[in-house]
């Protein structure tokens, strides 16, 4: 398709309108404190607050903007106060996202969201958490970005950043859009868009508009992208944030390239070049020069398409530090120079000394061949050992991560070790099949398996689609919870809407006449309440939960019967306002007593959620 791009092209909210976590940001502000900042008169708190303003306002000189953040995060060292310490590396951390520094950009988000977790600054925690969401979606890593972008959307929800929180919506919706995923990108731009809307705001609402724009372009609606993208560039014109400009110029290029007008697409590529160079948009400079070699190569401009395609080359290798490939171009230029110049002066040189020159020319060349051989081996060699080594790393990561929750693994590589972690609220769910145990017996055991997983890797795709953690399988049991490793508000609905979906396959294998000798009836019980939760072992690794809400969970799956799904009082009082339940009074319950229990027996209409 036309329109498809790099996901890093497509985040245009990436790192800026994070940065509108409280106002707009205006040059003109930061030119007007820099007059206060040069007097140099506030001291303690003042002069701090003076300096968080000045790093924030400034958007036409990131290194100048850079230099206020570290001034900022020194003096409130030196004070010992984490509220601004914690706004200095956030700060910090987009400066250096926006100049293309994404390593430097993750260690002051890392350390930002630490310090503002520990001071109960909830707003800058999440927004933290949502940078380095963005990180990992510039990264193309979509799985991580959107889980942190959802841990960013659960802990600004209960802040009163009402901007932050649709930034990050936006931003969300930015990675789905990247990952092609129009329809669910535009059900947040839809959300974000509403809340922009609302506190009326008009840098978040001229990137939402933007973003729709660019959904309906690579989905063919050229006219509807063309009114959106046109009023995003009215608006953020006036403020001055020229980065979104010049990614959206790039797209109406696009837009009038497929309508056959060769004149404006160039037109529009050329502005968003200009834009780039006049505010050192290095990301920006690279798109726009890659966009015009591609027109005027489909214009027979074959000098030109050159041209532009080495100055892409140029600042793709800046944004990427590859300095090893400018090194060798450096080395390769001053070598065809200098044979130049030996060709030139063996000409002029005496009959008598030509053979000395050829030969000392020769040997020069054997010796640079040499060498040359010897780079490109060794190059060859470290490339190849890179890549053997980040291949296995990648499988001992995706090893780790079929055992662990994402988090958890990611703890235990850092520390060697995993905390316990207790959970106020997790829905935990059990099930197993009737007349399983005695099947078994006249089973090989290559059919046995072949059973087990028939069933429990469609209930993994369940559990995943969900965003539930599967804890484990004993035999013909099988148990997932909802509510950790991170805390929702939703994980009972969703837990609910799981077995649904598991007694429904369950239910159709039975109705498959090729699958009729493996077909059982499954009983499911659902409880909700606090959990321990934590890894078990020192070699082999085994994510687990603990408490007294698990084993009713496993109570509630032997009480229940085939094809039902029975749920305890404390999930019922959770879910009954979304789903029909049906009271089956207060049994009897081994170990516990009497329990009331409720059957879920289907969803209320106009309760069902996307997912």
């Amino acid at each position: 398709m036309l329109f498809e791009r790099k996901a890093c092209y497509l985040l245009i909210g990436f790192f800026y309108l994070l940065t509108n976590i409280c106002s707009a940001q205006d040059q003109r502000v930061a030119d007007s404190l820099a007059v206060i900042y040069k007097a140099d008169s506030l001291k303690g708190e003042a002069k701090l607050e003076l300096l968080r303003n000045l790093c924030f306002n400034e958007v036409n000189d990131l290194k100048k903007a850079l230099q206020f953040a570290e001034e900022l995060i020194n003096l409130s060292e030196q004070i010992d106060n984490n509220y601004y310490k914690a706004h200095g590396y956030f700060q910090k951390g987009t400066k250096n996202a926006r100049l293309g520094d994404l390593e430097e950009a993750v260690k002051a988000f890392f350390r930002g969201a630490e310090i503002a977790k520990k001071d109960k600054n909830i707003n800058l925690e999440g927004s933290s958490y949502g940078a380095l969401a963005d990180i990992y979606s510039i990264s193309d890593n979509h799985k991580n970005a959107m889980l942190y972008y959802n841990k960013a959307i659960a802990t600004l929800r209960k802040s009163d950043d009402t901007i932050a929180l649709a930034s990050y919506i936006l931003n969300a919706g930015d990675a789905l859009l990247a990952n092609k995923e129009y329809d669910s990108a535009l059900v947040y731009f839809k959300e974000s868009g509403a809340i922009f809307e609302r506190v009326n705001y008009a840098i978040g609402k001229a990137y939402n508009l933007g973003n729709i724009g660019m959904v309906y372009a690579n989905i063919g609606k050229n006219e509807l992208a063309e009114k959106n993208i046109n009023e995003a560039i009215r608006i953020l014109e006036e403020s001055g944030d020229y980065h979104p400009i010049c990614v959206y110029l790039i797209y109406m290029s696009d837009i009038y390239l497929e309508k056959g007008d060769h004149g404006a697409a160039l037109k529009y590529a050329q502005r968003s070049l200009e834009l780039g160079e006049k505010y050192g948009l290095k990301e920006q400079i690279g798109d726009a020069n890659l966009k015009l070699s591609e027109l005027y190569e489909n214009a027979g401009n074959t000098k030109k398409s050159l041209k532009h395609y080495k100055d892409y080359i140029v600042y793709r290798d800046s944004l990427n530090n590859i300095k090893s490939v400018q090194y060798m171009a450096d080395l390769r230029t001053n070598y065809e120079v200098s044979q130049k110049q030996t060709e030139v002066n063996l000409l002029s040189q005496q009959k008598k000394n030509q053979r000395i020159v050829v030969i000392a020319t020769v040997i020069a060349m054997f010796l640079i061949g040499l060498i040359a051989i010897g780079l490109f081996r060794r190059n060859k060699f470290i490339q190849k050992t890179k890549q053997i080594i980040e291949k296995e790393k990648e499988r001992s990561d995706n090893l780790l991560l079929n055992i662990l929750p994402e988090e958890t693994a990611l703890e235990l590589k850092e520390n060697g070790k995993v905390l316990a972690k207790k959970f106020e609220s997790v829905t935990v769910l059990f099930s197993d099949f009737k007349g399983f145990t005695k099947y078994s017996e006249n089973l090989s055991p290559e059919s046995l398996v072949e059973t087990i997983g028939f069933y429990f890797s469609k209930f993994d795709e369940i559990t995943e689609k969900y965003g539930l953690e599967k804890i484990k399988t004993i035999g013909d049991a099988y148990m997932c919870a909802g509510g950790l490793p991170f805390p929702t508000e939703d994980h009972a609905y969703k837990m609910v809407m799981a077995a649904f979906e598991i007694a429904e396959f369950v239910e159709k294998t039975k109705k498959d006449v090729e699958a009729s000798e493996m077909t059982f009836d499954i009983r499911i019980g659902i409880n909700t309440g606090t959990v321990v939760a934590g890894v078990v072992g020192s070699k082999k690794f085994a994510y687990d939960i603990w408490g007294d809400t698990v084993n009713v969970a496993s109570r509630m799956e032997s009480m229940s019967e085939p094809g039902k799904i029975n749920v305890s009082e404390n999930t019922y009082e959770l879910i009954r306002n979304e789903f029909d339940c049906e009271y089956r009074g207060e049994i009897e319950v081994k170990n516990r007593g009497m329990m009331k229990m409720y059957f879920v027996n289907n969803i209320k209409i106009g309760k069902l959620r996307v997912f």
